[in-house]
């Protein structure tokens, strides 16, 4: 990749600035693209809009920008996106510094600031060496989560069109199913869930998903299965609880449960009834349990050491089971009666079992 310098001020950089959300951003006169395809939404802070403008008044140094050049003469920011937006949203007045708006500051400070020189390097090559160049001077910047990494990887129409679903903190997805979904869609954990709800679905990774839809023109296919998916999860468990829905692989309970006809408001008294189960320690466990009936999802409080020692004990050290004697370490706490039929993780329902005696139970 060939690498070379440009000189280049503040005021050329903002001349014609244009930030049209869906159609991209535009900047120096039109001929840069300052949020390519693979690029990452804008993630800045206030805070750190404000320190990129402090900087630049104060005079100091911004880190270097880089830039690739087009075919057709136009260029596009591979680094320096999120301080390129921030000098530009500053000049156009879309935030202040220590209470001061662009058009609050006096001329010989706005013409300081114009005539501010950025660092820029422009650099040419092939697409996957921009890309390989994208991902590596990243690493000591803001950290990329995986899924804008794969995004930088198989950027293309297709990826263009999901991100317009599921990339904006105002869009689709988020408007259909915030209270249903961790992360933030503009660091695109929602289109991550997305694509992993459909790639699992198919049986096959999100890699592999992206690699053989990253040349269509339409994400139809992936937001008509989102949705699917969202709808279904509505109309079986209609009480929105966000926290404890958002940990939840709903993709894939949708998958195995769709066909089967479910009583909502059954599911919702057993829903209100473990919420209160002070047994039950991983709440967002209930969806899956509800389903499965597998009560490893709940994560059921364990019987704490002095109940264990205290029944041991009281035992005289053997199995209740084998009626042998054992150590202490070679017993396991069981409930004498199931927690699954109401029995409390207490001592008055604790009993020691041997290992072997606890794992026939447990088969049987």
């Amino acid at each position: 990749m060939k690498i070379e310098s440009l000189d280049l001020k503040i005021e050329d950089l903002v001349a014609g600035y244009h930030d049209d959300g869906e159609s991209g951003v535009r900047g120096y006169s039109k001929k840069l693209d300052i949020r390519p395809p693979y690029q990452r939404e804008f993630i800045y802070k206030a805070k750190q809009q404000e320190a990129v403008i402090s900087s630049v008044l104060r005079g100091f140094p911004l880190n270097a920008m880089y830039w690739a050049s087009r075919d057709d003469g136009s260029y596009e920011v591979i680094d320096g996106q999120q301080r390129t937006i921030s000098i530009a949203r500053y000049i156009y007045n879309s935030f202040s510094v220590e209470d001061r708006y662009y058009d609050n500051l006096p001329f010989d400070i706005k013409r300081r600031l114009l005539n501010y020189e950025l660092m820029i390097y422009i650099c040419s090559g092939t697409d996957s060496e921009k890309l390989d160049w994208f991902r590596t001077i990243n690493i000591a910047g803001e950290t990329l989560t995986e899924q804008e990494l794969r995004n930088a990887t198989y950027a293309g129409p297709w990826l263009s069109d999901a991100k317009r679903r599921f990339s904006r903190a105002g869009g689709a997805a988020a408007s259909l199913a915030g209270d249903y979904l961790s992360g933030s869609p503009i660091r695109q954990d929602y289109l991550e869930t997305a694509i992993r709800w459909m790639s699992q679905s198919e049986g096959t990774s999100i890699e592999d998903c992206m690699a053989r839809n990253q040349h269509l023109h339409s994400a139809n296919q992936l937001w008509a299965y989102f949705t699917s998916v969202i709808y279904w999860l509505k109309s079986v468990f209609p009480v929105t609880r966000s926290k404890l829905m958002k940990p939840v692989n709903w993709g894939a309970l949708y998958d195995s449960y769709k066909h089967r006809n479910l009583d909502p408001a059954r599911l919702e008294n057993e829903i209100a009834r473990l919420i209160m189960d002070d047994d039950v320690t991983r709440k967002s466990g209930i969806y899956p349990y509800l389903l499965t009936g597998n009560e490893k999802h709940l994560n059921i409080r364990a019987f704490t050491p002095a109940m264990r020692l205290s029944v041991y004990q009281k035992q005289q050290g053997k199995c209740v089971i084998c009626r042998q004697e054992f150590d202490l370490e070679n017993m396991e706490a069981d409930h004498i009666h199931p927690w699954s039929k109401g029995g409390k993780t207490d001592a008055d329902n604790c009993q020691m079992l041997c290992r072997p005696c606890n794992r026939n139970k447990a088969a049987s």
